[in-house]
């Protein structure tokens, strides 16, 4: 009964991830129809400002919500661990280097945070109205949904782990 839960509960999750995936592609679309309303109204220098912003954008949110999952199991590994001094140290410097990296990555973000207001300043003189309400509601969905897609990864893999482990464990 537990697998067969899980399994659905996997299942669902796979429904969810097809979606998203069709959401990102929108996104992704909007982006390139944005690119090319910019590149259209933007002197080289601006344009390449706003490319700057929006790579970096993909890659600094990554880059933290990649740190927060890796710091979260290795808290659970910590709590859960009957080790030995020397494995607990080990994690404990780990976890030093983990949270360091995830300051680093706060600075990284703040930084580009203050791109981002530039970037917006520049298209404000050139977009309507409507265009930078656009602008602002890709750079919106594109956060967002590198966000869903990391959360709905890591429940799949944590589901898959926990069918697998109920899985052994069945003779």
């Amino acid at each position: 009964e537990l697998v067969g839960s899980l399994r659905w509960r996997l299942q669902s999750l796979w429904e969810q991830r097809e979606l998203l995936l069709l959401e990102a592609k929108e996104c992704e679309e909007q982006g390139r129809e944005l690119e090319a309303t910019v590149r259209e109204l933007c002197k080289p220098n601006e344009l390449q400002r706003y490319l700057l912003f929006v790579g970096d954008l993909e890659k600094v949110v990554s880059l933290l919500l990649c740190l927060a999952s890796r710091l979260a199991r290795l808290h659970n590994a910590l709590s859960r661990t009957g080790a030995d001094a020397e494995e607990r140290q080990s994690l404990g410097e780990r976890l030093k280097l983990l949270s360091q990296q995830r300051e680093d990555a706060k600075d990284l973000k703040e930084n580009l945070e203050r791109r981002e207001r530039v970037v917006s300043a520049i298209l404000a003189k050139y977009l309507t109205e409507q265009q930078l309400q656009d602008y602002q509601h890709f750079v919106q969905a594109k956060t967002s949904l590198l966000i869903e897609q990391k959360d709905l990864e890591e429940q799949m893999k944590f589901l898959e782990e926990q069918l697998e482990s109920l899985e052994r464990s069945i003779p």
